[in-house]
């Protein structure tokens, strides 16, 4: 390594101890659990005085050259990795939350995260949510037990962009915790801690992955917050990140930079091109400058990212629903899942998806209509997805 090695070095470099066989790809240990040298360094590893490898819940060689690689493209003094993206939600919520404390959210999460913080409140944890680019609103939700504020910026699927300078700010100023949800961006367009920052969560099944292949999750943050906060709940509750995740999880952040840069380039080619048709009524894309955050995301991001949702014309929710439909069902070339991240584009209907779990009244206030559809955008050729579009919006619907 040199002094100060770049984000692409790190991306292929960091993390990597090599055992005494010398192999040149990071190792794959597929154990359970670690043989200690006697008695005595058995109950030193348990009592967590030696800091060696104790049993694969929560060490594991290939997990951890994974855990440090990822915060070394964060900027993050340390991290743990989870079974998937919920996983590490949940494990960030556990560990710094009890029966009457309270969180605020944005409006505009991923439905299974709003599902998850509801669910919270079964055990005493109250959630109160508010327009992601409503400072005012965030101000106003503080209580004197709030102890974090979750953010995804950009947000699924409308592609909102959070103030995180501004954020950081008043959670610091509660004494709370901002916990930044970066699955869209990824570190190669974004890195939340350097923005004010103090927690940031990953779904590592999107674009670290990159090709759909594995589930797996991850959160960063403080030395003290991961020894502290973070690793007692991966021992006790056990939602664990396998060594052979961790193992494809590795392989795709070696080439994370290149696929962010060229699927941000076609998503942005994709979003002008949606914007210029008739049956499309708004285009969400933080890279346009019709985007009304786009200066915001500009000094916070690299580039757009890859996600592009849109809406197209109908009257009423029906008229909607049946256009997004045909719009889906006439591509061809694309993928119909509700996956994202993926080398291959993906569409999906996050009425009916992603986000159907929640009520009506709740998807109003996240601006998720019926007529809304979500593309990630993949490393095919721009002309071909567009083509695939224009099929699609071409569809006759029956209402």
């Amino acid at each position: 390594m040199t002094d100060q090695p770049s984000f692409d070095t790190l991306a292929v470099r960091a993390g990597i101890e090599r055992s005494q066989f010398g192999e040149h790809s990071e190792a794959l240990f597929l154990t359970s659990s670690f043989v200690f040298e006697n008695a005595a360094q058995a109950a030193a590893r348990f009592s967590g005085s030696d800091g060696g490898n104790v049993y694969s819940r929560f060490t594991n060689p290939t997990v951890q050259t994974f855990c440090d690689r990822l915060a070394a493209l964060e900027g993050a003094p340390a991290g743990i990795a989870t079974s998937s993206g919920m996983a590490a939600i949940m494990a960030v919520v556990l560990s710094l939350t009890r029966a009457g404390d309270h969180m605020v959210s944005a409006t505009g999460v991923f439905g299974a995260t709003m599902q998850l913080f509801n669910m919270f409140g079964r055990y005493g944890v109250e959630t109160t949510y508010v327009p992601l680019t409503d400072l005012d609103a965030w101000r106003a939700a503080m209580r004197p037990n709030t102890r974090l504020l979750y953010v995804e910026s950009p947000s699924n699927p409308l592609t909102e962009i959070g103030d995180i300078r501004a954020l950081a700010k008043l959670a610091n100023e509660f004494g709370a915790m901002l916990v930044v949800d970066n699955c869209f961006c990824t570190p190669a367009l974004q890195r939340p801690l350097e923005l004010g920052a103090h927690i940031i969560v990953h779904s590592a099944t999107k674009y670290i992955d990159g090709q759909g292949r594995v589930l797996g999750g991850a959160v960063l943050g403080s030395e003290s917050y991961v020894k502290d906060g973070l690793i007692p709940v991966l021992r006790t509750a056990g939602p664990t990140l396998s060594a052979f995740n961790a193992w494809v999880l590795l392989k795709g952040l070696e080439t994370l930079s290149i696929r962010m840069e060229r699927q941000s380039a076609n998503a942005l080619e994709v979003a002008r091109w949606l914007a210029a048709q008739p049956q499309v009524s708004k285009v969400h894309y933080p890279g346009l400058p019709s985007h009304p955050q786009h200066a915001l995301a500009m000094s916070q991001q690299k580039t757009g990212g890859a996600i592009v949702s849109f809406e197209v014309k109908g009257q009423g929710d029906a008229a909607q629903r049946a256009r997004a439909w045909a719009t889906i069902d006439g591509c061809r070339l694309l993928s119909i899942t509700g996956n994202l991240g993926d080398t291959k584009t993906t569409i999906t209907h996050p009425a009916t998806t992603t986000h159907g779990r929640l009520t009506p009244d709740a998807r109003r206030a996240a601006g998720i209509g019926e007529g809304l559809v979500r593309l990630a955008v993949g490393l095919e050729s721009p002309a071909d997805i567009c083509a695939d579009l224009a099929r699609g919006l071409a569809m006759p619907i029956e209402v």
